[in-house]
């Protein structure tokens, strides 16, 4: 299928990337290493490595790998609050990777500007509208915004409230859409509203290529949507992000964790601090457990709701494919749409910088 649409509607995303596709495989711990990223690369679409909480040496090696099986762009991206943040900083200058992600909290104007300084492009995921303008001014490249459906740890707003609220007032960089998405047609009404592109984890986490145990991807293709669902914050004294992931007995686990570090944090046993060290390093724990070792009784199982599209193992450029298709198909059913409402003398339904037949 040749695509007549896509190119020019994603076109922002596609020249800032340097890729066939804006489409952007999101960072997952454990998951997201060289074998996917390096696939999702060379299938026109734009690998990030998940830095994680891994050690320096590792995430070296796996930028090296990378470059060994594409030759094609990518991205690392790097948590804020992780113990090894200013050591990743560090080796993304010196391996001079061509695109730097920040997630967790936001980076700090000497952050950006360090990775800046070695040529490499910076995107960085945004809360709220106010902070991505401070980012913007700051030096940040392009956005990513991620609604609460995503898997993870999550913020507490749904990805249609924000797609509107960013999409809608920034126009100076490109912003990418994340959480949730697991169609191409969905990905055309994100472009057609003035996404650059989208993010998508989830569905990819069952691609041949990647490295999780079989007993983990076979939990995604049987999940519902309303399977993964986020943790709950028990109380305040001990504040937690909600994770959201597909219901399991670690899912208890971590309640009982919770309830245990919240009685220590009250009874002064333990600072919050310290207790929200040991929620994160829980969390570490049991993503590896199920992911590496297939345990998925009581390892994490973190999906996004939109695990309801893992419906089977597929190489990664049959997703890709799957996914672009689809949206140019869209596209195309909203262009020609808008044509006719033009024709017709209505005003056009949809954003006018959509093309039109």
């Amino acid at each position: 299928m040749e695509l007549q649409y896509l190119p020019k509607v994603w076109k922002k995303g596609t020249d800032f990337l340097g890729t066939r596709y804006a489409i952007l495989c999101g960072a997952m711990t454990w998951v997201s290493e060289a074998n996917l990223v390096s696939a999702i690369s060379n299938a026109g679409g734009f690998g990030v490595i998940a830095g994680g909480n891994m050690p320096p040496d590792m995430l070296a090696e796996e930028i090296r790998k990378t470059r060994e099986k594409t030759p094609f762009p990518f991205g690392v991206n790097m948590i804020t609050v992780a113990p090894n943040f200013r050591s990743h900083i560090e080796i993304v200058v010196r391996e001079q990777v061509p695109f730097a992600i920040f997630a967790g909290s936001i980076p700090s104007g000497r952050d950006i500007e360090q990775v800046k300084s070695s040529g490499a492009k910076v995107m960085c995921f945004a809360p709220v509208l106010s902070l991505a303008k401070r980012l913007i001014k700051q030096g940040v490249d392009a956005l990513i915004i991620e609604g609460n459906e995503a898997g993870g740890h999550i913020g507490p707003v749904a990805t249609s409230i924000l797609a509107q609220e960013f999409l809608l007032n920034i126009k100076e960089v490109p912003v990418f859409i994340a959480g949730g998405i697991g169609t191409g047609e969905m990905i055309a009404q994100y472009l057609a509203l003035g996404a650059s592109g989208a993010q998508l984890g989830t569905r990819f986490v069952v691609a041949e290529e990647c490295i999780a145990h079989p007993r983990f991807k076979e939990a995604f293709i049987r999940a519902h949507a309303r399977d993964a669902m986020p943790t709950t914050q028990f109380d305040p004294s001990l504040p937690t992000i909600p994770v959201r992931a597909i219901i399991n007995e670690g899912t208890q686990d971590f309640n009982r964790l919770q309830l245990e570090l919240l009685n220590k944090v009250k009874s002064g046993e333990l600072s919050k601090e310290d207790g929200q060290v040991k929620i994160e390093e829980f969390w570490v724990g049991a993503l590896r457990r199920a992911v590496i070792d297939g345990d998925i009784e009581h390892g994490s199982l973190m999906a996004g709701q939109s695990v309801a599209f893992t419906k089977k193992i597929q190489p990664v450029a049959e997703i890709i494919e799957e996914l672009v298709f689809a949206a140019e198909r869209k596209v195309a059913e909203m262009a020609a749409g808008n044509a006719e409402e033009i024709v017709s003398g209505h005003q056009p339904s949809f954003r006018p910088g959509l093309p039109i037949n």
